[in-house]
């Protein structure tokens, strides 16, 4: 049995950084088909003639596959004028053996006429802009933490056992002595009294011994550079939480929704989900549709009528973590019995 013809006219992109190849595939009320391929460069001036030669053969709907972070030049320019499917390279990946970049584009074309591909998903530009943001703040924080580490790292072979006695390093307390030990590493002897707060003051002997240790001028230099950084890092941090928030004035009404949710206390937690799934849930069928999605669900591994052990699958690297951390920190809480008592 023949496959039936979805598209018509539609045309398969095969991207690359610096150019990319588009197949269009005219198919008659025969069922003949008729190919028409073209090489473009990634230069707007390429794409937008890109964007013409798809407009004079009446191609509306286009398939590409989404490779690294090549495909956002070409949607933005096709993304007012064109119907476009992105792909997951594994769901078009061409037979062995083939592979050409005039046979990828055509490929594509011939999977996707006769509505083979799976597209993924893509929220409005607005919400792309916010997600880009978002995930740029999960790096810096990547960043921070990696910092952190150094930081204790250098204490630790300098015989600095701050980590032993207090439980934030970074507390100010803490940074308060790393302050006064970089800026006269020599001297470990100094008053502590004056520099720690709190609940500190009572641990002001086993201080004492945590900071007898020697730092030498290699790893004093090495602390200052970390230290700095660390600092920067939240800087740049804090300036772009700042454009979040305003980019995130949009969605109020969906956030504080979100926040309802028991573990939803930080607000760019609940932007965090918006920025990855949007508002619109109307693109997910069912809330199983939504967390197959995220890649919370095993896959389905089925044959012969017998279901073989699956895991869940490697999709939603930055919402299935949060999600995660959020569940696993109200099944801990004691503000919820009824779901810790579940879980």
């Amino acid at each position: 049995m023949a496959l039936k013809i979805v598209y018509p006219i539609c045309c398969g992109i095969d991207v690359h950084k610096t150019f990319v190849v588009a197949c269009i595939a005219s198919t008659n009320d025969k069922g003949v088909t008729t190919y028409k391929r073209h090489r473009f460069s990634t230069y707007t001036k390429g794409l937008m003639e890109l964007s013409q030669w798809l407009c004079e053969n009446e191609c509306k709907d286009i398939c590409m596959e989404s490779t690294g972070k090549y495909w956002i030049p070409v949607f933005n320019i096709l993304e007012d004028s064109c119907n476009i499917t992105l792909a997951h390279p594994k769901y078009v990946k061409a037979i062995r053996g083939k592979k050409t970049d005039k046979k990828d584009a055509k490929w594509i074309a011939d999977l996707f006429k006769h509505d083979l591909v799976a597209g993924s998903y893509m929220p409005p530009l607005e919400i792309r802009q916010l997600r880009d943001l978002m995930r740029y703040r999960f790096k810096l924080i990547n960043f921070m933490s990696s910092e952190k580490n150094r930081l204790q790292n250098s204490l630790t072979v300098s015989n600095i056992q701050l980590g032993n006695i207090v439980s934030d390093t970074f507390g100010k307390s803490s940074m308060n002595i790393i302050e006064t030990l970089l800026n006269n590493p020599l001297d470990t002897s100094f008053d502590l009294e004056p520099l720690v707060h709190g609940s500190m003051k009572q641990k002001l002997p086993e201080l004492e011994l945590a900071i007898d240790g020697y730092i030498t001028p290699e790893q004093a230099e090495k602390l200052k550079v970390i230290k700095q950084h660390y600092e920067d890092l939240g800087s740049r941090k804090a300036d772009l939480e700042k454009i979040i928030l305003s980019l995130a004035e949009s969605y109020t009404e969906e956030i504080n929704l979100i926040l309802t949710v028991p573990s939803f206390k930080n607000i760019f937690s609940a932007i965090a989900v918006v920025s990855e799934i949007g508002v619109n849930m109307d693109v997910f069928p069912t809330a199983k549709h939504l967390c197959s999605w995220a890649g919370l669900t095993p896959t389905n591994n089925e044959s012969a009528g017998k279901k073989k052990s699956v895991r869940i699958s490697r999709a939603g690297c930055y919402i299935k973590p949060l999600l995660v951390q959020c569940a696993t920190s109200v099944v801990k809480s004691e503000k919820h019995p009824e779901i810790r008592n579940r879980y």
